[in-house]
């Protein structure tokens, strides 16, 4: 892409933007911010419109700012959204519906033995008639690849990968495209964690506002080159490290005692007031299947769930809350106002909420202090990314509960929306409220923890108090807050 310059509605997503991928490289990008991601995304597959600039493709001018026939480039996008097809099997989505695949009689033996190869190539136990939902994460993008290749894409762009598969599986997913890369296919490693980038990427594009700012190789590739791009965060991060103490003589305020399901197999841990717990899950199975029984929508098999000390049924009890995955889209009612939206959760605190408007008055003048004052009269849909999250903590704030889980909270935010994010959960933490975080990638939570506790396959549990937190592996992110003398 050379001097790319593109606009949507006469707003510029898109500035001068220059990055060159070669055959057979690896290259890393990091969004400091995740303005223009989307747009560099869709210039990159789908050729619209430029306002100026030029794409090449395999050496051919595929788009330009002059004018010219476009179609669409045969470069594959992996991320957290899968692109397979549910209800068809493995051997479907890689060849069957994938473009140009053009025989009308379908041999599904031969294709079998035509995928069987690719199948020993990743080292992959998969049945070729299995069916999409039924593979696993790591499974699911690795037949992604597996199709993208079939297909012909010479450039394979990887998002976040990290929040998808565990530790283990990446190390695997990176001798896989390793070997790729040696066969000539090119990746675009896209990752909000330097750390990530250093394991696998020859260079390393950083992006900010919709442009690339500076390419990164050879010596610059170690984590000190990135101090000035992200100091304002490590500083804050820095300087709330050690506010919160590890002393566990605090009151169990959460405990789960012998939880059991289909995956999880006599869970038991405990959560103390005004701690910060990240559980890590290593098997992404039981990591959904936790998610299910602590948001009420799959009972336990067996197991009891206690917030301070008393049995519960999970969020049928307003002391303990949940903000899910991308809380902005899945946390929000769109037909219901800004301050509705607010106060939905304290009817059991404030009894007369719904009937006195001096409440609610009393509650938007209060929080105007925190959330502005113009917030209040946008609708939802209106509402910036980071407003809306704001919304959902507050929400949660005004509720008060004793405990609150965060699923994957840092997943697909930049710099700016990771630092609010950050500054809303200290907040529960320094009313009391304990925090635990549950993620398939540490990526920020490190940062915040306390404790870390590790569940693997079979339910077998691992846990690291703060001061062994030098013993986790060095590639996670902040890893290097917990060295010796740091």
């Amino acid at each position: 892409m050379e001097r790319v310059t593109y606009k949507e509605q006469d707003v510029t997503y898109l500035q001068n933007f220059e990055l060159n991928i070669y055959e057979g490289e690896i290259v890393g990008l990091l969004p400091i911010n995740a303005y223009g991601l989307p747009a560099f995304l869709h210039v990159l597959r789908s050729n619209p419109p430029l306002y100026y600039g030029y794409v090449y493709y395999m050496d051919t001018l595929v788009n330009s700012w002059q004018g010219m026939k476009r179609s669409s480039n045969r470069i594959s996008i992996i991320g957290g959204q899968s692109s397979l097809v549910e209800g068809q099997s493995v051997l479907s989505n890689i060849f069957i519906l994938r473009p140009g695949f053009k025989q009308e009689i379908l041999r599904m033996n031969l294709l079998k033995k035509q995928l069987q190869p690719f199948l020993d190539d990743m080292n992959l136990s998969i049945s070729p008639d299995t069916l999409v939902e039924q593979l696993t994460a790591f499974e699911r993008v690795m037949v992604e690849i597996l199709r993208a290749v079939v297909a012909g894409s010479h450039l394979i762009v990887l998002l976040e990968i990290s929040t998808i598969v565990n530790d283990s599986e990446i190390a695997r997913l990176h001798e896989i495209m390793k070997h790729y890369a040696d066969n000539g296919t090119s990746f675009l490693y896209a990752s909000p964690h330097f750390e990530e980038l250093l394991q696998i990427c020859d260079r390393a594009a950083i992006m900010t506002d919709g442009c690339i700012v500076k390419v990164l190789s050879g010596d610059q590739m170690k984590p000190d080159t990135l101090l000035n791009f992200d100091s304002e965060y490590d500083m804050r991060v820095r300087r709330t490290l050690h506010i919160w103490s590890d002393d566990n003589t605090q009151k169990v305020v959460f405990e789960a005692k012998n939880i059991t399901g289909q995956y999880i197999k006599g869970l038991n841990f405990q959560v103390y007031s005004g701690e910060c717990l990240v559980i890590q899950n290593l098997d992404n199975r039981i990591f959904h299947e936790l998610i299910h029984i602590l948001t009420g929508n799959e009972p336990m098999a067996e197991g009891t769930i206690l917030v301070e000390g008393c049995a519960v049924k999970p969020c049928k009890n307003r002391k303990m809350a949940v903000v899910l995955e991308r809380p902005g889209k899945t946390m929000l009612f769109k037909p219901m106002s800004y301050l509705d939206n607010l106060c939905m959760t304290i009817d059991e605190r404030i009894p007369g909420v719904w009937m006195d408007s001096k409440i609610r008055k009393s509650i938007r003048l209060e929080y105007s202090k925190i959330l502005g004052d113009d917030v209040f009269d946008k609708k939802i849909d209106d509402l910036t990314d980071i407003e809306k999250t704001e919304l959902v903590y507050m929400r949660i704030m005004l509720q008060r509960p004793d405990i609150v889980f965060c699923v994957q909270p840092f997943k697909g935010m930049d710099m700016a929306h990771r630092m609010r994010i950050r500054e809303l959960q200290e907040m529960f933490l320094v009313h009391g409220i304990a925090v635990v975080i549950l993620t398939i990638n540490m990526a920020d939570a490190l940062s915040l923890a306390n404790r870390v506790i590790q569940i693997k396959e079979n339910t077998v549990l691992t846990e690291y108090e703060q001061k062994d937190f030098s013993k986790l592996p060095l590639t996670v992110p902040w890893h290097s807050l917990y060295h010796t003398g740091s």
